[in-house]
């Protein structure tokens, strides 16, 4: 037996999804505006370069170090601690009349100037500008490929119009991030690639939970108008939504803290991805969706032909 649609929801969610979604087509437009005009803020994973990283006997200055360099010739090197106050690591860009040994000679008597806090070498990497090269369009790649395994999923295993709505939504959110390392130049390395694959995967299991409600409902609530139906399903799945993000947000919150400078970029692109992810799922993803016209036909369940005739 077919039921009504009570109004079961609290928030009008798609009641406001016009003013949602010109907010994101502003910030989108304003996030590759930034990445046309000044790009990225490649790391040496990308760009090429060098890697040292050194133990101090005691607690080291990283400004005086970055003084130290930077009046040596190496121009905007970034030194952060790693681990203990001792532990320092260094990346310097590459450098044209510097290379191996002569490079880590050159770097250490540097580190080494002040001998009453000397410092020992505890590795160092190279990186050439080819591999920088290859990691850019590897990485390209990769999203590519995210973006196209979603696609096919969500057209799978839901409808066209949804399977679009998912892949905006995902997409919707690297922006946002990329967007945002754009216009502060924050460093992007390889642990912030990691940190947007890992969006993706995060946003598309939150939308796919709200799609799977509103299917369920279009079949349960018969008589329920579209954008009814969907905001009943989207206030359902709330609970859990809200609960999920807030808990994954306040443990990358503390990684952001407390975790030191070297995963600190990795967890702030968890933030804004955690934020941007839950409001995709319900203003890009289901918005959209709604604009291409789904309906209650389209997720009906097909019924045999002679299956409600009982005679023999």
């Amino acid at each position: 037996m077919n039921q009504p649609a009570p109004r079961l929801y609290k928030i009008d969610f798609l009641g406001k999804r016009h003013i949602a979604v010109w907010a994101s087509v502003i910030l989108s437009i304003a996030a590759i505006v930034s990445l046309a005009a000044q790009g990225l803020n490649f790391a040496i994973d990308f760009t090429g370069g060098t890697v040292v990283e050194v133990e101090f006997v005691s607690p080291a200055d990283v400004v005086q170090i970055r003084q130290n360099l930077e009046t040596n010739g190496f121009n905007s090197p970034m030194v952060q601690l790693f681990g203990t106050t001792r532990d320092v690591l260094i990346r310097l860009a590459p450098q044209e009349n510097l290379k191996g040994e002569e490079l880590k000679n050159r770097v250490m008597g540097i580190l080494n100037h002040d001998s009453a806090n000397r410092a020992e070498l505890h590795r160092i990497e190279f990186v050439g500008p080819q591999v920088g090269e290859d990691l850019v369009e590897d990485s390209g790649l990769a999203l590519l490929y995210a973006s196209i395994g979603i696609l096919i999923y969500v057209a799978l295993r839901f409808e066209y119009r949804f399977s679009l709505g998912a892949i905006l939504a995902t997409l919707h959110d690297v922006i946002m991030i990329l967007g945002f390392f754009s216009v502060l130049q924050l460093e992007f390395d390889l642990s912030v690639l990691a940190a947007v694959l890992t969006i993706m995967g995060y946003s598309l299991n939150d939308t796919i939970v709200v799609f799977d409600r509103i299917r369920e409902n279009f079949r349960k609530l018969r008589r329920g108008e579209v954008v009814e139906v969907m905001n009943i399903s989207i206030n359902e799945t709330l609970n859990r939504t809200l609960m999920t993000s807030f808990l994954t947000f306040l443990t990358v919150l503390a990684m952001a803290l407390f975790g030191g400078e070297i995963i600190h970029n990795f967890a702030i692109a968890l933030l804004i991805g955690i934020v941007v992810g839950t409001y995709s799922s319900i203003y890009v993803a289901s918005a959209l969706a709604l604009k291409l016209g789904v309906s209650r036909a389209d997720l009906l369940v097909p019924e045999k032909e002679g299956a409600a005739d009982n005679r023999p």
